[in-house]
């Protein structure tokens, strides 16, 4: 395991760290302070908590879908193409 790991390891671990503390403000803390409170200003519309998440779920979940899809076509052709080879 080299440095060059442990600097990407840690450069993760710090953007996963900031992107769960400014969710967890905005998603949790945020609907405690009144409505005038100058850090709402720092932050998207509430119902984006929501919205947010479920579309990079559904962007995610159809990307891997695709990617599946496409390996299983691609094997699929390899076969075909493997069968005609040896039936000719």
């Amino acid at each position: 395991m080299g440095v060059s790991d442990k600097l990407v390891g840690g450069f993760f671990l710090l953007v996963a760290s900031v992107v769960f503390i400014y969710y967890t403000t905005w998603a949790i803390f945020l609907p405690f302070l009144p409505p005038t409170h100058p850090l709402h200003d720092q932050f998207p519309p509430r119902e984006w908590a929501v919205w947010g998440p479920a579309l990079l779920l559904v962007l995610g979940v159809s990307a891997i879908g695709l990617f599946i899809g496409m390996v299983m076509y691609r094997e699929g052709q390899k076969k075909k193409s493997k069968a005609a080879m040896k039936a000719a």
